[in-house]
């Protein structure tokens, strides 16, 4: 093997031991964000409850947030009474639109959870997941908030719960509803 060959194969297996060595101390369960400060994709689609018709279009303007979630989902059980919350908090507010995003569910399982649940927002449906591709969402229950220009400004992986809860009512919708920088 030639000199110029094993530098090469122990520059790639440094590399490789390098890379396994971060992994191991990295957070397994952090996915980067990588959808933060880019336009939010359009939408559109039909009213879980009513079928009325809704778009992204409709709320240009306003602060915006979306959570995707389902029937199904037992996490989104968890943060279901606080996105109650956060829209009994904001909903006054004419610059505030909160919206469910209904992901790959049946309409009747749907229909029967939020009456179950109770809802005071609107929720779309997303029977084919094309929205949440859009989104990149992973997995629900994910949320993300996007400013009054149509930018991403925040997006949570998981249910939004405790500190998560605080952190996206106090450090991103109370600063972007004031028009200041979001600092999460």
């Amino acid at each position: 093997m030639s000199r110029g060959w094993q530098v090469a194969l122990v520059a790639g297996l440094l590399g490789l031991f390098t890379l396994f060595y971060q992994g191991l101390w990295g957070d397994p369960r952090r996915i980067p964000p990588v959808l933060i400060g880019t336009p939010a994709p359009a939408f559109a689609g039909q009213e879980v409850m009513s079928g009325e018709h809704l778009s992204f279009d409709q709320f240009r303007g306003k602060v915006v947030l979306i959570n995707f979630w389902a029937s199904w989902c037992r996490e989104c059980r968890l943060e279901h009474e606080n996105l109650l919350a956060i829209n009994e908090r904001f909903k006054r507010d004419p610059d505030f639109v909160m919206l469910g995003i209904d992901y790959q569910d049946k309409v009747e399982d749907a229909k029967r959870y939020l009456q179950v649940y109770g809802t005071s927002f609107k929720h779309i449906r997303d029977v084919k997941g094309a929205l949440a591709i859009d989104y990149g969402v992973y997995g629900v229950p994910e949320t993300f908030v996007i400013d009054r220009q149509g930018i991403i400004r925040y997006k949570w992986i998981g249910p939004i719960t405790g500190a998560v809860y605080t952190n996206l009512t106090e450090k991103v919708l109370v600063p972007l509803l004031r028009g200041s920088a979001v600092s999460t």
